[in-house]
């Protein structure tokens, strides 16, 4: 490999060119349209970066990300570098944008009552015939970021990582955990491991300000809420 064609391999890029990089390290919103592109494509060609190359892409679109999305897998392939899996990776990328714009953004939920929580969960667990532990992570309006199974298969047979949920809540900015998990005998009185587990997760929690709201036991048709009985 030539001199000239070996200074465009990645790991010759400074930081600030790897766009891969990039994202991970300072988050999606630093990196320009041609940055974002260039991940998709991964490489130039033997004289340009891909950043550069998608640079030149974009410009013949008046950096019009719209525009971008007419171009056809053929259209793509006149540029030096841009195979047909490359431009496929485009087009489809271009493609996943227009729909998610069609889409109206989806309502979170906000959590109001441990009713509301039962209501949110049940579906999920209610009539498993085995134990799952989920953990709702909440914003500081209650509504609800995102939900996560933990554990399957019952809390004294599985470790449960407090670790894990802590960082879970600081990635996605949450305020507030509801712990639920669900009982496929229908009892609806907590073992001492839960109460232990509840209370090991809100002593973890607090150090970081993040509250632990409630715990609930779900069954096929009813739930006993941590929070209700005043056991939190």
């Amino acid at each position: 490999m030539s001199e000239k064609s070996s200074s465009f391999s990645i790991k010759h890029w400074s930081q600030d060119d790897q766009p891969r990089e990039k994202l991970r390290d300072k988050g999606k919103a630093a990196l320009s349209d041609a940055e974002l592109v260039a991940i998709l494509i991964g490489s130039g060609n033997r004289d340009e970066s891909a950043v550069a190359l998608c640079k030149r892409i974009l410009a013949s679109v008046d950096n019009n990300l719209s525009e971008l999305g007419k171009l056809s897998v053929k259209q793509l392939m006149v540029f030096k570098g841009i195979g047909e899996a490359k431009a496929i990776s485009i087009v489809a990328a271009m493609e996943l944008g227009r729909r998610r714009r069609g889409e109206e953004a989806l309502e979170k939920k906000k959590i109001s009552s441990s009713k509301s929580v039962f209501e949110l969960m049940q579906p999920v667990i209610g009539e498993l015939s085995h134990e799952e532990f989920w953990i709702v992570y909440l914003n500081n309006s209650n509504k609800v970021i995102f939900k996560n199974q933990l554990s399957k298969g019952g809390i004294t047979g599985t470790l449960v990582d407090v670790r894990l949920v802590l960082k879970q809540a600081l990635e996605v900015g949450a305020t507030g955990l509801i712990l639920a998990h669900n009982h496929p005998s229908g009892t609806l009185k907590p073992s001492q491991a839960d109460k232990q587990l509840t209370q090991k997760l809100k002593n973890a929690a607090e150090s970081l300000d993040i509250k632990v709201l409630d715990h609930l036991i779900i069954t096929e048709k009813a739930y006993f809420s941590f929070a209700d009985e005043n056991i939190l």
